[in-house]
């Protein structure tokens, strides 16, 4: 069976907020995202402890926090003039550019 991956208004190196879950309110850059499962890794945001195994000598193994990956509905794009908000597109040209939907200006 083969996968499909779906295509997404948010991308990587944006500012998002989250909206839902135990770290509501908490903005961060977006650092990777999964298009099979829906999920991104926010920074800073989603805190999990893991233990890691020691790899080199000089490696430090034990307990150590990363981030976990969040729904991507749960994360909203932050304007830099209006906050949060939603995604919306305006076709220039032949190139189309995302734009905040509350004041229009590009994201």
């Amino acid at each position: 069976m083969a996968t499909t991956t779906v295509k997404f208004k948010l991308r990587k190196d944006d500012l998002v907020q989250v909206i839902a879950g135990k770290d509501k309110g908490k903005q961060g850059k977006i650092v990777r995202i999964d298009r099979e499962k829906g999920r991104a890794i926010v920074q800073g945001v989603n805190m999990v402890k893991k233990a890691m195994k020691k790899r080199k000598q000089n490696d430090r193994g034990g307990i150590v926090e990363i981030e976990a990956a969040l729904h991507i509905s749960n994360m909203m794009i932050v304007c830099r003039k209006c906050g949060p908000t939603r995604i919306g597109y305006k076709i220039e040209g032949d190139a189309k550019k995302r734009v905040c939907r509350k004041c229009g200006e590009a994201l």
